[in-house]
């Protein structure tokens, strides 16, 4: 290591030393002049294709990166990891990515015990070094904004160690393929590899069937959250649903969420609002309010939702057993379908990243019940089969051009008809549909509709119809919240 005034045995010292880089763009760093023994890595040239994380430990603290298990500090006991942050429109922060950590040995035994594994050795105390991504300007000229070294906090400690048991149990049972991101709360296993040839690997455990290659991480999520709350001084913080860390000894996180329902089930929502303090509106967008006041929140941010990435969404079940409403989704951009892949389209990035928390309110002769709550996650085989399958046809429809057909009904309203997803369309889970009531349309020979600027979005080809989102099958998330279909979850009481 280059003769740097650093202890490298020290935490603190460590952090002292990388505080210096707060403010500095990586091409300030490069200009500092360190060069380890045996490096000869051209960085600011087209031809570097690593990361800036490997930059900072040769460049600033002045020794040969590797990938070996161990922290990058063995002494210390430290893992050095930068990562990036974007600046929305309206000038908030957002964390860019997820925070790889090591490869999930899927060709090897995986550790039993997660203080005896390679994950906690490099997430026991990461020096988390902080960059904000501007696109538009060269990568060498990003500035360092923020530097800290972490360490998760008891009661996040308790919930990654869950999420590594759910994700190991998996492993050794051979399960691999089944793994995804919204399966577990803040330590995700996340895919891995350069392309598709190259990301399959054969099983270590029986049947030894192949999995993607998977790496340990930190969800964007709960990196979104540590940005806020440990990196950014002056944050207001989300209120946490866990009084203590000693609650997460007798049961887990999951099932504490759980435990704070269950003993409400059967009441009305009106009995609920009397019983909370709340005034009793009769609509739908209510019933969340009263979960989160059921979970002992004033409002409705949650610390452990927003690290996890949890969607609490509630459902009105009728009383024959059907949901009449399908789920809807954030739109889409035609233009964005058109030009993007599966692998890298939103859609599967957003089932693939989230966990839901679903609970329902029956319908009854006494009014709507709570009647049951359950955590899910959609399962790998109905991201890659029929939400896939979705997409890819909602792709080639709008490639090809949509076909719109004009219809007048005998009461003179005007009805235009699509070929995109139908909710009737055989095996679906998700279809297309419009996202807004209003319509908007601006077609060939003059024909327009609506408010193109507020409803409309341009097609491929230049026409425009109305904003579309895609919406899963109001049966598809009856078989989930009445547990008869062959759902993935844990944790459900209904």
């Amino acid at each position: 290591m280059a003769d740097i005034a650093f202890d490298p045995s020290d935490p603190a010292s460590i952090e002292r030393y990388a505080k210096r880089l707060e403010g500095m763009t990586f091409r300030e760093v490069l200009d500092l002049g360190i060069v380890p023994e045996g490096v000869a890595r051209e960085y600011n040239n087209r031809r570097y294709k690593g990361g800036m994380g490997t930059l900072i430990e040769e460049r600033f603290f002045g020794y040969k990166a590797n990938s070996d298990q161990e922290p990058d500090f063995p002494e210390a006991g430290v893992e050095l990891k930068a990562s990036c942050f974007d600046v929305k429109k309206n000038g908030d922060y957002s964390a860019g990515e997820r925070l790889v950590l090591t490869m999930i040995p899927m060709g090897g035994p995986i550790a039993d015990d997660f203080f005896a594994s390679h994950v906690w050795r490099k997430s026991e105390k990461i020096l988390l070094v902080y960059y904000e991504r501007d696109r538009s300007i060269d990568s060498y000229d990003q500035v360092i904004r923020y530097v800290k070294l972490i360490t998760p906090s008891e009661e996040d400690l308790k919930i990654i160690r869950e999420d590594y048991d759910k994700i190991a149990s998996l492993v050794k049972a051979g399960k691999a393929e089944e793994l995804s991101e919204g399966m577990t709360s803040y330590l995700g296993a996340c895919t891995k590899g350069a392309s598709e040839a190259t990301m399959w690997v054969d099983q270590f455990y029986p049947p030894h069937t192949p999995a993607k290659k998977r790496a340990f991480c930190f969800k964007r999520s709960y990196m979104d959250y540590l940005l806020h709350s440990a990196m950014m001084p002056g944050q207001q913080p989300a209120e946490p649903i866990v009084p203590s860390a000693d609650v997460l000894d007798e049961m887990t996180f999951e099932e504490y969420v759980l435990s704070l329902l269950q003993p409400h089930f059967g009441k009305t929502d009106r009995a609920l609002c009397d019983m909370l303090g709340l005034e009793y509106t009769g609509n739908k967008a209510q019933w969340v309010r009263i979960v989160y006041s059921l979970l002992g929140l004033r409002g409705e941010r949650a610390e452990e939702f927003e690290k996890a990435n949890v969607s609490v969404r509630t459902v009105r079940v009728e009383e024959r057993g059907a949901i009449v409403e399908s789920l809807s989704l954030d739109t889409f951009k035609f233009c964005d379908i058109a030009n993007q892949e599966w692998d890298d389209s939103a859609l599967k990035a957003y089932f693939e990243e989230t966990r839901f928390l679903f609970v329902s309110f029956l319908k009854t002769s006494e009014g709507l019940c709570l009647e049951g709550a359950r955590f899910w996650s959609m399962p790998m085989r109905d991201i890659e089969g029929p939400l896939r399958d979705c997409w890819e046809r909602t792709k080639e429809v709008v490639s090809r051009g949509v076909e719109l057909e004009i219809a007048i009904r005998k009461n003179g309203e005007v009805v235009i008809k699509n070929n995109l997803p139908k909710k009737t369309d055989k095996g679906s889970i998700a279809h297309v549909r419009p996202h807004t009531s209003k319509r908007a349309y601006k077609l060939e020979g003059g024909f327009e509709i609506g408010d193109i600027e507020r409803d409309g979005d341009e097609l491929p080809d230049g026409r425009i119809m109305t904003q579309q989102s895609f919406w899963l099958n109001n049966t598809y998330v009856y078989g989930i919240v009445s547990l008869s279909g062959d759902h993935e979850g844990d944790g459900e009481i209904s």
